[in-house]
């Protein structure tokens, strides 16, 4: 361990610090993250990013009595460091271990959990009105980076801050770079005025030029201020009621620190809300990542030294290769298809169809209201949108998912990449509730494909449809299926009996079918892959329920109102009575952690699904003839 980042438990230490001991102090940082990150795997980039920025904030603010409220929450390990948690960074996203991003229960200086984006400044909003309605003297500061200001959220919370009176900073930092390249007007303005090199430049020459003739000097500085408003977004932000600094070098101590203490003078005399503009490199300080920052965005473990590696031996095609296969080929045999993705281009596998479709792709940046109204609109004028979208994100265009594609029955192929457990990233990203908050909604419809060669058959399904279908599948491999070269679907609303047993049916939705498979050889107990949950196929339900003693169903989602309970209501629909045992996602946010070992704490792998068919129908199991297969 190194001698000053060794010393420093809390920000209470950091701050007893001289100015001098900061910049070794964060060289050090900056290996110690690089190392650990390199350990465990976990976002690199952003981090390396922001490590100056973070001990200058945690220098110059009282934390924890000031809030600091952290957006992207992935680009906060050297927070988590500073803040009393280097000894466990080698537990970064691993069971029982610390998480990746802020959480509230991990430490008093996470002061808001956030994962994706674009809430710090409505948060920070919060806690600093807090704090003078209870008459507390302390600070809020947002820190909103890797491209979460692209996202309408951030804009509400700016237009509401600029009216309101507490004392409320709002940092951007500015690195250029969302998880995917980033887009949009707003972003472009910002790069090419602010962070570019013109206007420092301009402004370091000027002064160097000019230094020796005071009243040219003062002359200079003063139509530089007026100037600014038209070179940087002073006159952007300034018309929001804030007052705008900026921009400023992010990894330069000796210009961050006095200038955040100038902030802090002002927002002690109540001068109103701040917004601060750094400009940071995504992977400072670690070349490889400076020269690639998407491939060092989250990275799994490797050796610094050598950096990222091809795997020995190629692993499995994904759920998310399979969709960008399809999208491709889709795409050459329809020319109404467009792909759509909220700033997820690589995550959802559209690089490819980016690079061969460059006019029908189109990557709305951190906006997922936008990204759904905006393809109901294409699908008004007869094009075939594929929204490519997390289904924990898809949560956010709830709203617009039914009121501007559901209820004008639009057809919309929502593409659900990370449905179930996502492993490392935890419950902020898991894609437990989609079925149930789909299911709902009038005119929609939920595919869950059993494996690759499934889902790749369910989204041509989906794309045939003249309705809104959204296509789950989780994060990485399933079980290697082989993948029909064509495009042909499977029949709509149409499952399928697998497995011929006795006594109790086990009724699988999505990739579970499989461990399902395992767990019926040992019970001798029937299987369907459901492959839909809405609409279920009611012919194989009354087939099952009417032959068997009892059903089972399973799904990767949660239990409260998902497949399990669509296929309770259709039962007592159809006047079928008789015991359901529901399998699922328990009424509890689930850590983060390996996949495979987080599926067996929740009874979810085969050896679970057993034991709990075996606990609550033991004797149908022992006593049930055998049955025919059906279909």
């Amino acid at each position: 361990m190194s001698s000053l980042l060794s010393t420093i438990d809390s920000p209470a230490d950091l701050r007893r610090l001289s100015r001098q001991q900061l910049l070794p102090l964060a060289d050090e940082l900056r290996s110690f993250l690089l190392e650990s990150v390199a350990r465990t795997g976990g976002h690199l980039g952003s981090n390396l990013g922001t490590v100056e920025l973070t001990v200058a904030l945690h220098y110059v603010f009282n934390t924890p009595e000031d809030r600091l409220v952290w957006d992207v929450g992935h680009q906060t390990y050297p927070h988590k460091i500073l803040t009393g948690r280097r000894d466990r960074m080698h537990t970064l996203r691993q069971l029982d271990g610390i998480s990746g991003f802020p959480r509230r229960d991990e430490s008093e200086y996470d002061t808001f959990g956030t994962a994706h984006s674009s809430t710090s400044i409505s948060a920070a909003l919060g806690m600093a009105l807090a704090a003078k309605i209870k008459g507390d003297e302390r600070n809020a500061v947002a820190i909103i980076g890797d491209g979460a200001m692209s996202a309408g959220m951030a804009f509400e919370a700016l237009n509401n801050a600029g009216v309101a009176e507490g004392r409320l900073l709002v940092v951007l930092n500015d690195n250029d770079m969302s998880i995917s390249p980033p887009v949009g007007a707003l972003n472009r303005y910002l790069a090419q005025l602010m962070s570019g090199q013109f206007y420092a430049a301009a402004k370091s020459v000027g002064k160097q030029v000019l230094r020796n003739a005071p009243p040219l000097f003062e002359l200079a500085k003063r139509l530089e201020e007026q100037a600014k408003g038209m070179v940087v977004p002073a006159t952007l932000f300034e018309k929001f009621g804030f007052n705008y600094i900026g921009p400023i070098d992010g990894h330069d101590l000796d210009s961050l620190i006095p200038t955040l203490e100038n902030i802090r003078h002002l927002l002690e005399n109540d001068s109103g809300p701040q917004f601060l503009h750094v400009v940071t490199k995504k992977g400072q300080g670690y070349k490889l990542a400076e020269a690639d920052p998407v491939a060092y965005h989250g990275p799994g473990k490797f050796d610094p030294a050598v950096g990222l590696t091809k795997p020995a031996t190629a692993p499995k095609t994904t759920f998310t290769q399979v969709f960008g296969q399809w999208l491709c080929d889709m795409a050459a045999a329809d020319p109404r298809l467009v792909g759509i993705t909220p700033a997820m281009r690589e995550g959802s596998g559209m690089v490819e169809f980016e690079r061969r479709f460059p006019t029908r792709y189109f990557d709305v940046g951190i906006a997922e209201q936008h990204a759904v109204t905006f393809a109901a609109g294409l699908a008004c004028e007869g094009l075939k949108p594929v929204v490519a979208i997390y289904s924990t994100f898809l949560q956010r265009g709830y709203d617009q998912l039914i009121h501007d594609v559901a209820l004008q029955n639009l057809p919309v192929v929502f593409a659900l990449d990370r449905a179930g457990i996502v492993g490392a990233d935890g419950a902020t990203h898991a894609g437990a509730y989609d079925i149930a908050y789909l299911r709902c909604i009038p005119n929609m419809a939920v595919a869950c494909p059993s494996d690759e060669a499934e889902c790749r058959q369910l989204l041509s399904t989906a794309f045939a449809r003249e309705h809104p279908v959204a296509v789950r599948y989780p994060r990485g491999a399933g079980i290697g299926a082989a993948q029909p070269a064509g495009l042909e679907p499977l029949p709509y609303g149409r499952g399928e009996w697998t497995r011929n047993g006795r006594g109790v049916a086990i009724l699988a939705f999505g990739t579970l079918l499989h461990p399902a498979l395992a767990a019926a050889e040992r019970l001798g107990a029937s299987v369907a892959n459901m492959r839909w949950a809405k609409p279920l196929d009611l012919e194989l339900l009354r087939e099952l329920a009417r032959s068997h003693g009892a059903l089972v169903t399973l799904e990767e989602g949660c239990i409260q109102g998902g497949a399990g309970s669509a296929v309770l209501e259709a039962l007592q629909a159809e006047g079928l009575n008789l015991p359901v045992l529901q399998l699922g996602l328990p009424d509890e946010f689930v850590e983060h952690g390996d996949p495979a070992k987080l599926l067996s704490m929740l009874g979810l792998d085969a050896g679970g699904i057993e034991r709990s068919v075996r606990g609550r129908f033991a004797s149908l199991l022992d006593a049930a003839p055998g049955l025919k297969a059906v279909g």
